[in-house]
């Protein structure tokens, strides 16, 4: 967190809450009126922690902590009533609760703590000897917004430290997911290479099919292991689309080319002529595309048909970056397995995968590329009857 960014907050926030510069000096003026009580209050926080077990449960190291701490919460009480309020006291604040969230104290407690402490200094505002009702009502009600603010910024230091925690956590358990899935992944063939190198390097009178289809062997692994690093990379470093005039007829042609289906999956194809053409990277949709199809095949491992329709996409709420109201789709449909319903909502995650192998990488790649494309990837499915997804994307403009 930036420091500049944090006294930047402090300081919308005092313009929110309306505090001033008279606010300050009502606050300076009031401090030898609270100050005697100070060590009151920090006895009695310090107290009811104790009483405590689970707030208690922070002190760990006995006395001489609760000491170093008592002098710790003296400056806390002195800093609030000397000010200035730039941004070193700011920070202060702001690590207040940096270091409660680091013992492991809940905000609540610091909440309720402070609770405690504003009704005592309320109470030692009440008995001081002062010109007037109206200028001990505004001194109050600046010390409440003074404390507001000081509440304020810890919550958030709280919220920031928790969500940079959560974000730390989640990154160090997608890293291990991923590593795992490289690792499954890349075992199989990697052992499979070691066979037939070993067999190379020790067969005696190996004939010259048995080396070659050995080599072919080597060969069909490394390009697994390319496949995994190429699908990491891709998913990594998805570069921003190169858009322009796509016919969907075209890359359905060309998809089936580089995707040969299986000899016991059937074709169906509806492609009309008329249809237009939509905006979009072509080399992009064709790993979109050419990942459906192989889905779809995986999804038939005893044959089926393979339905390809290109179409008027239903009408829906949408706004589109470039203008365009029309959007046209493209439907791939499997007579496969399905896709069970808790599966559903999770199918294009990343990481996520209903196959033995894979990284499930594939779908979220293939959703990502759709989003940049201002499109969408959408999916249906009946467990025992099969599944399609269907690329929406907007129309292109005509050239004026």
């Amino acid at each position: 967190m930036e420091p500049g960014h944090v006294f930047q907050l402090y300081q919308e926030l005092q313009s929110y809450v309306g505090w001033e510069d008279a606010d300050a000096q009502r606050i300076a003026a009031a401090r030898d009126a609270v100050s005697p009580v100070f060590a009151e209050i920090i006895d009695d926080f310090y107290a009811e922690i104790v009483r405590h077990p689970s707030a208690a449960r922070v002190i760990t190291g006995g006395d001489q902590q609760i000491e170093r701490l008592k002098r710790t919460l003296l400056a806390w009480l002195t800093d609030l009533f000397n000010g200035p309020y730039d941004e070193q006291f700011v920070l202060k604040r702001f690590r207040v609760g940096q270091r409660h969230v680091e013992i492991g104290l809940e905000a609540f407690y610091t909440q309720v703590a402070l609770s405690r402490m504003r009704v005592r200094l309320l109470e030692a505002l009440g008995q001081r000897q002062v010109a007037s009702e109206e200028e001990n009502l505004a001194t109050i009600i600046a010390l409440n917004r003074l404390l507001d603010l000081d509440m304020t910024m810890i919550e958030y230091a709280y919220q920031f430290e928790f969500t940079a925690r959560e974000q730390r956590q989640e990154r160090l358990l997608t890293l291990g997911k991923v590593a795992a899935g490289i690792a499954h992944e890349l075992r199989n063939p990697l052992n499979a290479v070691k066979t037939s190198v070993y067999y190379l390097l020790n067969a005696r009178n190996a004939t010259d099919e048995k080396i070659r289809e050995h080599l072919q062997r080597i060969d069909r692994q490394v390009g697994i292991s390319d496949g995994v690093i190429t699908a990491l990379s891709r998913f990594a470093r998805l570069p921003v689309p190169n858009v322009s005039p796509v016919e969907l007829c075209g890359l359905v042609r060309q998809s089936l080319e580089v995707n040969p289906l299986p000899d016991n999956v059937e074709l169906e194809l509806d492609c009309p002529d008329n249809a237009p053409q939509v905006s979009g990277d072509a080399e992009q949709l064709q790993i979109v595309l050419g990942n459906l199809i192989r889905n779809a095949c995986d999804a038939m491992p005893d044959g089926g048909r393979l339905t390809l329709n290109v179409h008027a996409a239903s009408t829906g709420p949408h706004d589109p970056a470039d203008g365009s109201s029309e959007r046209f789709a493209l439907s791939v449909t499997d007579t496969g397995c399905g896709i069970r319903p808790e599966d559903l909502q999770r199918i294009m995650e990343p990481l996520f995968s209903t196959k033995t192998r894979g990284l499930g990488l594939g779908l979220a790649l293939a959703r990502a590329i759709m989003e940049r494309h201002d499109g969408e990837l959408n999916v249906s499915s009946l467990p025992g009857h099969g599944t399609t997804f269907t690329m929406v994307l907007n129309v292109a403009q005509k050239a004026e």
